[in-house]
Order: C-alpha cells, then sequence, then structure tokens
C-alpha cells in the first residue's frame, strides 16, 4: 500500500465568499450635463477665492494697466498715422 506521503495532497477548501460577477453591475456614471456639473461643482470648491478687499484692489490694477495700454497703444496708433500721412503726402 502507499505511504501517506506519497498520496496526492488535497487542496483545501477555502471559506471565500463567493460573488457572482452577473449580480454585481457596475455604479452607472452620469453622463452630458450631470456629470458637467457635478465636475464643475468639484473643481470651484478647490478654489481659493479672494477676500473682498483683494478682489477690490487686483480690480483697480487691472483697471489702471488698461487705461495705461489704451494710451500706449492710442499714442502709437496716432504717431504711425501721422508717419504715413507725412510720407503718403509727398
Amino acid at each position: 500500500m502507499a505511504n501517506k506521503k506519497d498520496a496526492v495532497k488535497q487542496p483545501k477548501k477555502q471559506a471565500r465568499k463567493q460573488t457572482r460577477r452577473a449580480d454585481k453591475q457596475p455604479a452607472k456614471q452620469p453622463t452630458g450635463v450631470r456629470r458637467w456639473y457635478r465636475d464643475t461643482m468639484g473643481e470651484l470648491r478647490k478654489v481659493s477665492w479672494p477676500s473682498r478687499r483683494e478682489a477690490i484692489s487686483l480690480t483697480w490694477v487691472v483697471v489702471i494697466v488698461m487705461v495705461a495700454m489704451a494710451l500706449v497703444l492710442g499714442g502709437l496708433d496716432l504717431a504711425f498715422f501721422q508717419f504715413f500721412e507725412l510720407i503718403w503726402n509727398l
């Protein structure tokens, strides 16, 4: 007769919770407008919003830079206009 050592070892049955893949359906992900809204709201929560005082001071900086650039570009436009008018009238 065969020795116990020669006997083929049978795998132990593991106590596992059996899940059937057919029963488990993936959760539906929202699409279209719902997804866009959810993603947008999530990103807006991450934004570091300025205080009212910071917003006002930064607005003034933008207005001042805008006025300065308008004056510079308007001056250059006037200078080039007069320069080309002088050349064309020769």
